[in-house]
């Protein structure tokens, strides 16, 4: 009888230890890792665009694109810019300018002055925020974050894209790029 309690004891002790593992994400897929020069080219909310309006410097200036994915420029005002390429932002303005009278033949250029942040969360050395560079894979935004802690998983990480709903799992087997805006999590290994 006591070693029938014994053995129950074991385990619920070793089925709580096993539950107090247990992380819920959310959702979770498998990503599909990119390369860097896959990433998406198109604008985000919270990019700082440089525009350049050639011989109108007064128009010309870095501007904020909003929450809601908007730029307002002088004279014309909002134009949408969040999903779109620079160039065709770029002919837009242009279009915007030219016909509303302003200017006969304006020639514009779009740059982005800076992106959105991304974030590092979980089993990072200093997980927060961090500005984003062209080129960044996971592997070097984790080393912003001053690296792994001694309990994180080196096998896969789980990302969110700007936007998305359902965190991805990408192995660290082989570069995975990252996005502005991007959350990686780094989970705990347990074992």
């Amino acid at each position: 009888m006591k070693a029938k309690y014994l053995r129950l004891a074991i385990v619920l002790l070793t089925g709580l230890q096993v539950s107090g593992c247990y992380t819920d994400y959310g959702p979770v897929e498998i990503g599909t890792p990119m390369s860097p020069a896959g990433v998406a080219t198109h604008l985000q909310a919270g990019n700082k665009l440089k525009v350049t309006i050639y011989g109108e410097e007064t128009l010309s200036g870095e501007y904020d694109i909003s929450p809601n994915g908007y730029v307002s420029m002088p004279l014309v005002g909002a134009i949408r810019a969040a999903g779109r390429t620079r160039s065709d932002l770029e002919r837009d303005i242009a279009n915007r300018y030219r016909s509303g009278g302003f200017l006969q033949d304006p020639k514009v250029t779009v740059a982005v002055a800076q992106f959105r942040p991304f974030y590092v969360l979980g089993e990072a050395t200093t997980p927060g925020e961090y500005p984003f560079r062209s080129g960044l894979n996971v592997h070097s935004a984790v080393a912003m974050a001053g690296g792994f802690t001694y309990r994180a998983s080196r096998s896969y990480v789980l990302i969110r894209h700007a936007g998305g709903e359902v965190w991805k799992e990408y192995p660290l087997t082989e570069p995975v790029a990252i996005e502005p805006g991007d959350l990686i999590r780094v989970p705990e290994r347990y074992f």
